[in-house]
């Protein structure tokens, strides 16, 4: 199965770093035209080098909020200029905000609001932005990044998470349906627990060696998942050998 994308724009959002980052570096490798956002700048000027380096036919960079619909609409109108499409979106962008589990009671508005806005609604004005494009062309590959949170529990405790990952899931299905006239397929990859970023990584440490082992124990590969995994997901997705698949969740957990 050779899977390429020379002549392909492709949008991923939160690619300053693990999953995003090697989504970025996935497609680059294959050809792709990538246009990479998120709100931490110097770690996506380290993504743009990485994906030149691996040979993409491009690779812009751009600091941006999804939540904001209005610039959310300028970058993708500037990514499609080239091309004349965006032919791939990824929504990856999302996470816990450096907040921690808490009990519910103690949770306030702000805080509950900001996790399921990065993770549910800017994948809706992202998604809201390329629509019109890949209409007119009659063709298009949104693939949304959400969790095994969104599938059952969080294991970070959070209840926004749990909740905006399984809205997230019901967009997914929703979007597939409403865009499947037009070529478009829409579907989303669950991640499994995965050492990626500095959320992750404290996470782990603060199970301990023993919660540690009673992770992996619960994995059928046992062991934990890289965020190249996690591309491999994406980018069959994004190919034409998914041009009969949408609305669908692929869980890339090791098996649960």
């Amino acid at each position: 199965m050779n899977i390429a994308f020379q002549g392909k724009t492709v949008i991923v959002t939160g690619a300053a770093h693990g999953f995003g980052r090697a989504i970025s570096l996935a497609f680059a490798e294959r050809g792709a035209a990538v246009w990479a956002c998120d709100v931490i700048e110097d770690e996506l000027h380290e993504t743009r080098r990485l994906c030149l380096a691996a040979g993409g036919a491009a690779c812009t960079v751009r600091v941006l909020d999804i939540r904001d619909r209005e610039a959310a609409g300028r970058f993708v109108a500037d990514a499609a200029r080239p091309a004349g499409l965006v032919h791939v979106l990824v929504n990856n962008a999302g996470g816990v905000l450096g907040q921690v589990g808490r009990p519910l009671e103690e949770v306030t508005p702000e805080q509950w609001q900001a996790i399921f806005d990065v993770n549910t609604t800017g994948a809706f004005f992202m998604s809201q932005a390329v629509a019109p494009g890949m209409k007119a062309k009659r063709f298009g590959r949104i693939v949304n990044i959400s969790s095994g949170a969104g599938l059952g529990v969080s294991l970070t405790g959070i209840q926004a998470y749990a909740s905006a990952k399984a809205a997230q899931i019901g967009l997914t299905r929703q979007l597939a349906h409403e865009l499947g006239p037009w070529g478009i397929t829409v579907n989303n990859v669950a991640p499994g627990f995965v050492r990626s970023n500095r959320t992750t990584e404290a996470q782990w440490a603060s199970y301990g060696e023993e919660g540690q082992r009673a992770l992996i124990d619960r994995i059928a590969l046992k062991r934990l998942g890289t965020p190249e995994d996690i591309a491999a997901g994406v980018l069959f997705f994004a190919s034409e050998y998914a041009g009969w698949i949408t609305g669908q969740v692929l869980s890339i957990d090791g098996g649960k």
